[in-house]
């Protein structure tokens, strides 16, 4: 069948005998009909081709790493699932952020004395908040096992028969939304209590509650970890586990400056599952900025010897989430992969020469490609 293109600034169209199909791109994007090369018609996938693209987003990124932590300031934290307010009107005086999970090994090389952190570890007084790879660090004090009108929404599960948190089991130390039932975090210490970013919203006490789809704050927050992990830590690799150390996927960060414009003609994944209902309320003409990942499941016995061989390397990171976070996000990667061409779906092979050899079990995996939006 003739196929006649027309490429223009704003749009690209295609004429057949049959009709004639125009895709309209959002106002920030243009294109440089010059530039187009590699056009082609694969059966299956449909009309492949390169162009040179020219964005001005100006998306705000959803607030991650700050969320509005700003010393001196009044902050309201929420359950990003159903909005309940968890913590309100706490003044923060300080917000630091934690060093590595390993620092603790590494103070031998950093003293000529005898370790002065050996058994103190880092603890959040009162007014403070510490931000980890995926987590924060908050000080909610004994007086938490009170009824107390900021803590009210939040079950604590402790079995501690005089009101004093009794570290058992680490079932027994979850924070849970009193609400909707979601797991939050865990407490740390009789004092200290971790929230997952995944789960929680910090505002300024002075704004409202924002209401966000699930699947989009979740995988904007994944995002932004591993971007900024990968900056800061020149570490590209990533093993998502659950609270129980299990892991769920890993992950391999190819590209952090990617533009996608998605289309909802395919709609038979958010028909059966409501996490992805969430796609329909957004305008299918947007842009957004995206990372690359490469990732593999781990689920159900799955790519075993791949995952021992990235255990066993101190190159890959691990980050810890809720289980159920986990499996949300293995499903929102799923979608993304699912949406490509299947031609582009799978990397079987590495082109660059640069790439080292204990990582043929990766390439051998026939790995899955997917977009996550910042």
């Amino acid at each position: 069948m003739p196929l006649d293109i027309s490429i223009m600034p704003s749009s690209l169209q295609v004429k057949t005998p049959e009709g004639c199909t125009e895709i309209q791109l959002p106002a920030e994007v243009r294109l440089v009909p010059s530039s187009c090369r590699g056009l082609q018609f694969v059966a299956g996938d449909g009309l492949h081709l390169r162009l040179q693209a020219q964005a001005e987003l100006g998306t705000k990124l959803i607030s991650v790493f700050n969320q509005c932590l700003q010393a001196q300031e009044c902050c309201t934290f929420y359950c990003q699932s159903c909005g309940e307010v968890i913590i309100k009107d706490r003044k923060l005086l300080r917000v630091l952020p934690l060093p590595s999970e390993n620092w603790g090994a590494l103070i031998g090389e950093w003293c000529c004395h005898p370790d002065p952190f050996a058994n103190k570890p880092l603890h959040p007084q009162e007014e403070d908040c510490f931000i980890g790879d995926s987590f924060f660090l908050v000080n909610l004090r004994t007086s938490l096992w009170q009824p107390r009108p900021e803590l009210s929404p939040m079950e604590l599960c402790c079995v501690s028969s005089d009101n004093h948190c009794k570290l058992e089991p680490k079932a027994n130390t979850k924070v849970i939304c009193k609400r909707c039932k979601v797991v939050l975090g865990e407490t740390v210490s009789s004092e200290t209590t971790k929230f997952y970013m995944t789960e929680i919203i910090i505002q300024s006490s002075e704004r409202s509650f924002p209401i966000m789809p699930r699947s989009q704050f979740v995988q904007s927050v994944i995002a932004q970890c591993l971007v900024q992990l990968s900056s800061a830590r020149s570490t590209f690799r990533f093993t998502i586990q659950g609270q129980d150390n299990k892991v769920y996927i890993l992950l391999w960060l190819l590209n952090s400056d990617c533009l996608l414009i998605e289309s909802l003609r395919n709609s038979k994944y958010i028909k059966a599952f409501p996490l992805l209902e969430d796609t329909l309320k957004a305008h299918s003409g947007s842009a957004w900025s995206a990372v690359k990942v490469l990732y593999q499941p781990c689920i159900k016995s799955r790519n075993e010897k791949l995952l021992s061989s990235w255990e066993s390397d101190i190159s890959v990171h691990p980050l810890t989430l809720p289980s159920a976070t986990c499996l949300e996000l293995l499903l929102i990667l799923s979608k993304s992969n699912a949406n490509l061409p299947s031609s582009l779906r799978h990397m079987n092979s590495f082109q660059e020469d640069d790439w080292r050899v204990q990582n043929e079990l990766m390439i051998r995996s026939y790995i899955k490609v997917a977009f996550l939006k910042m």
